[in-house]
C-alpha cells in the first residue's frame, strides 16, 4: 500500500503526509505504509501518521500524527503521551488544519528523527 492508497479520501491527511516528508526528508528518513499508519523511519521509526476514524466510534481529528521523543514534552497540544517502553514517549498530535504542523512540530521531529539515527 501506498500513503496515498492509505491516505485517499482524507485530504487534510495528505496535505499533512507531505508536510511531515518534507520535514523529514534531510533527515534521510523513509517511509513505510502498512494497513494502520504511515511510519517514518531512519534505523527505527520516530514519527507516525494514522487516521483515528479507523479505530474509534467518535475521532475528533481527521490525522493524528505520533512522535517518539525520548522524554516526556509537557506541551498542552498533545492529546496524549504514553510511556510504552523506558526511553520512549509517544506523543499524539492531534491535526485539525494543516497550519498545525508548524515550526514546534518541525522541531519535534528533527529531534525525534536524531534519535532514531
Amino acid at each position: 500500500m501506498t500513503p496515498e492508497e492509505y491516505l485517499t479520501g482524507h485530504p487534510l491527511a495528505q496535505d499533512v503526509f507531505d508536510t511531515v516528508r518534507a520535514l523529514t526528508a534531510e533527515t534521510g528518513a523513509e517511509v513505510r505504509t502498512t494497513t494502520s499508519q504511515i511510519a517514518f523511519r531512519r534505523r527505527r521509526g520516530f514519527a507516525f501518521l494514522w487516521l483515528p476514524g479507523r479505530y474509534l466510534a467518535h475521532p475528533t481529528a481527521d490525522v493524528v500524527l505520533s512522535v517518539d521523543l525520548g522524554r516526556h514534552d509537557d506541551s498542552p497540544r498533545w492529546k496524549e503521551v504514553a510511556h510504552p517502553a523506558p526511553g520512549h514517549w509517544l506523543h499524539h498530535l492531534e491535526i485539525h488544519a494543516l497550519p498545525e504542523v508548524d515550526d514546534e512540530v518541525a522541531g519535534w521531529l528533527r529531534e525525534a528523527a536524531e534519535r532514531a539515527a
